[in-house]
């Protein structure tokens, strides 16, 4: 950083560039998380032997799995813009927890479906 406390072009590129990335890479795997269990989760709700509470909740399930990264993500983000950060500066750990929280229904959706029977 320089002395007078704005970033360079370098730094701000970098800054911008893993922002991006890691915003693609999260919303790659939650739109996978989401069209799997989307499906699954209609599947049961037109299922003619679920009940109204087993479909009730396989929608709140889907929508907790869709929602909360990008929640945490936001949060994240806000609490570094009241902290008085750069908006880019305040973006990138904003987008490192949008992908973090997004690789975990990931990773239990992968091990739904290796260990299915």
């Amino acid at each position: 950083m320089e002395a007078s406390g704005k970033h360079t072009r370098a730094e701000r590129l970098t800054e911008g560039l893993t922002a991006a990335v890691a915003t693609l890479l999260a919303s790659v795997l939650l739109a996978a998380v989401a069209v799997v269990f989307g499906g699954t989760a209609w599947r049961l709700v037109t299922d003619p032997g679920t009940t109204t509470l087993g479909s009730l909740l396989a929608m709140l399930v889907l929508l907790a799995v869709v929602a909360l990264p990008p929640l945490a993500a936001r949060l994240v983000f806000l609490s570094r813009r009241r902290k008085g950060t750069q908006r880019l500066t305040a973006a990138v750990p904003a987008a490192l927890t949008l992908l973090g929280a997004s690789v975990v229904p990931f990773a239990v959706l992968c091990l739904i479906v290796v260990y299915a029977d």
